[in-house]
């Protein structure tokens, strides 16, 4: 399965998932759904926040342009929201699984589908 499969088979067509983006920890996007323009450096950030999450709290979560307000993480996930825009990231052991929601899907819901795939890929190595 191509990295963009597991965009679009896994993540979208659970219907938990409005966008998403699979980068590695260099910040280089394997891939994205479309419309969702996420850059390197927004992606490097993030990445470094795992190991800092108060980063995040007095500057958010940036992505594609917009900023979500830090909700919680820890070294492995990371939770923000913008209004009915919900973000919710798993790092992985080489990669990030981004993905954003939005009502009336619940955050639950996106982290089930998002935590699912991102133990898959640590169970492969990745």
């Amino acid at each position: 399965m191509s990295w963009q499969d597991y965009v679009d088979k896994q993540l979208l067509a659970s219907k938990c998932v409005t966008q998403a983006a699979i980068a590695g920890h260099d910040g280089n996007v394997w891939a994205k759904s479309e419309g969702f323009n996420v850059n390197k450096e927004e992606l490097a950030k993030v990445l470094t926040s795992f190991d800092d999450t108060s980063i995040l709290t007095s500057s958010g979560v940036k992505l594609a342009g917009e900023r979500y307000i830090y909700l919680s993480g820890d070294d492995k996930i990371i939770r923000a929201k913008r209004g009915k825009i919900g973000v919710h990231v798993m790092k992985t052991k080489q990669a990030m699984v981004v993905a954003l929601y939005e009502d009336p899907i619940q955050p639950q819901q996106c982290a089930l589908v998002v935590e699912k795939l991102g133990d898959y890929l640590v169970s492969c190595g990745y």
